[in-house]
């Protein structure tokens, strides 16, 4: 009767040592949680640069006041005609 219990206690062992640090145990699940949520994260967060992007080329294609803005601020261009002021802010002075 002695050996039988101890079979199966070690029996019960070698299934608790598996659960917890065997493969696919607990450490597997969590590590691969966290990952799983990592993903997710950087998921979302293309997705919604997706979605700017795409409201971007639908401006784009639909209109010129798009093409226009970009042209002003990224490439510092202006329209025939028009005079361009750049103001610079001056260092101020004190007056004693």
């Amino acid at each position: 009767m002695r050996v039988f219990q101890f079979a199966l206690l070690c029996l019960a062992l070698f299934i608790q040592y598996r659960l917890w640090f065997g493969h696919n145990g607990v450490q597997d699940y969590t590590r691969l949680k966290q990952a799983v949520t990592s993903h997710q994260d950087t998921n979302a967060k293309l997705l919604k640069r997706n979605k700017v992007l795409k409201a971007d080329i639908e401006d784009l294609k639909l209109g010129q006041e798009g093409i226009e803005e970009r042209a002003r601020n990224e490439l510092g261009m202006i329209k025939p005609g028009e005079t361009f002021i750049r103001v610079l802010p001056g260092q101020q002075q004190n007056e004693h």
